[in-house]
C-alpha cells in the first residue's frame, strides 16, 4: 500500500504576484539609479551590481529548489526500498 506524493503548485495568483513584486522592485531601482544625483560612472556600477545582485538571487533560488527535489527523491527512493523490505518480510519464516 504505497501513496503516491502530492505534486506541490503554485497558484496563478501567486506566481503572477510574484512576477508582479519582481517587475515594480526593478523598476523602482532602476529609477532611483536613473534620477540619483551622482555622476554617470557611479549609476553604472550601481545598475551593473543591481544586475549581479539579480542575477545572484535566481542563481541562488534555483540552487536551494534543487536540493529540495533531490532531497525529495532520495527519500522515495528510501520509502521503496522500505516498502520492498516489509513486503518481502515473513514473520513466520523460521530463522536460521
Amino acid at each position: 500500500m504505497s501513496e503516491t506524493p502530492v505534486k506541490q503548485q503554485n497558484t496563478a495568483a501567486f506566481y503572477g504576484q510574484a512576477v508582479a513584486s519582481f517587475a515594480v522592485a526593478l523598476a523602482a531601482v532602476s529609477l532611483g539609479i536613473l534620477y540619483l544625483d551622482a555622476n554617470a560612472w557611479v549609476r553604472s556600477f550601481l545598475a551593473i551590481a543591481v544586475l549581479y545582485l539579480t542575477t545572484s538571487a535566481f542563481t541562488l533560488a534555483k540552487v536551494i529548489r534543487d536540493r529540495q527535489e533531490a532531497g525529495q527523491i532520495v527519500s522515495r527512493v528510501d520509502q521503496a526500498r522500505l516498502e520492498k523490505m516489509l513486503a518481502e518480510h515473513d514473520p513466520f519464516q523460521k530463522q536460521l
